[in-house]
């Protein structure tokens, strides 16, 4: 975990949702209900504002919705394929970890999901679910981001990339997968995003379990299965259906 999520929010509503500006531009992403690895997706962040000059203004900060591609790119990689493995990163390491130790201290994110999917192993195969919250509201996931250049190619544009941070399950999600991502509740919002703030300490750990306890765990249809699928459908409720077992074909 976490390795797809549905963002079907557009970033006006995201913005209002979050207390941010929307600095997206023309490169949000549209609605999408099958994030994979590799896309770009919707960031909350929170800066100190920059002159004409590039001088930073460390009186005041300002909260924004930034575009990011999803899989961490270290500043030392050599190319920007070890994203793709980089899209998690664990809360009890990243403080040690060469990938997200830097990111941990000085860029942390938000990432704004209406809910992830997972997969819970039953029988022979894998039923997929849709966590998410009943009232619609988005789950805020916690997140480390960096700048990534080209060492081969200096003229190349910087990559914005993000990894989502996370944390032991707890619950009911725990029936369903061993990791969960690090959910953010608002009061801690401020805290996390906090630029200057190099050790988010208690922040790390796992959210309230009262938290994770409102959430829905929503079957869903298999379709999700394909990142090239996409659509409203794949978090619609589909009830898994019972396989039989040899001895029930008789019993028929």
């Amino acid at each position: 975990m976490c390795g797809r999520y549905a963002a079907a929010k557009d970033p006006a509503t995201l913005a209002a949702e979050f207390d941010a500006y929307d600095a997206t531009e023309d490169l949000a992403p549209p609605a999408d209900h099958n994030v994979a690895p590799t896309k770009d997706v919707v960031a909350v962040v929170q800066r100190h504002p920059r002159d004409d000059d590039g001088v930073a203004d460390r009186s005041r900060t300002a909260r924004s919705l930034r575009v990011m591609r999803w899989g961490l790119i270290p500043a030392w990689a050599k190319d920007r394929s070890i994203g793709a493995r980089m899209i998690n990163a664990r809360s009890e390491s990243a403080a040690t970890s060469n990938a997200f130790k830097t990111s941990l201290a000085k860029r942390r994110c938000l990432l704004p999901a209406d809910g992830w999917f997972e997969w819970k192993k039953e029988g022979g195969r894998k039923q997929p679910f849709f966590m998410t919250r009943p009232d619609g509201e988005s789950l805020a996931m916690a997140g480390l981001w960096t700048v990534w250049r080209d060492p081969k190619d200096h003229d190349a544009p910087s990559v914005v990339s993000a990894a989502v941070l996370t944390t032991e399950a707890l619950g009911q999600l725990a029936d369903i997968h061993d990791r969960m991502p690090l959910l953010m509740t608002p009061e801690h919002w401020a805290a996390w995003l906090d630029p200057d703030a190099e050790d988010p300490g208690e922040l790390l750990t796992s959210p309230p379990l009262d938290l994770v306890e409102s959430l829905e765990l929503r079957p869903v249809s298999n379709k999700v299965n394909n990142v090239r699928n996409n659509g409203p459908e794949l978090v619609v409720r589909e009830e898994p259906v019972a396989e039989l077992d040899e001895q029930s074909l008789f019993d028929v």
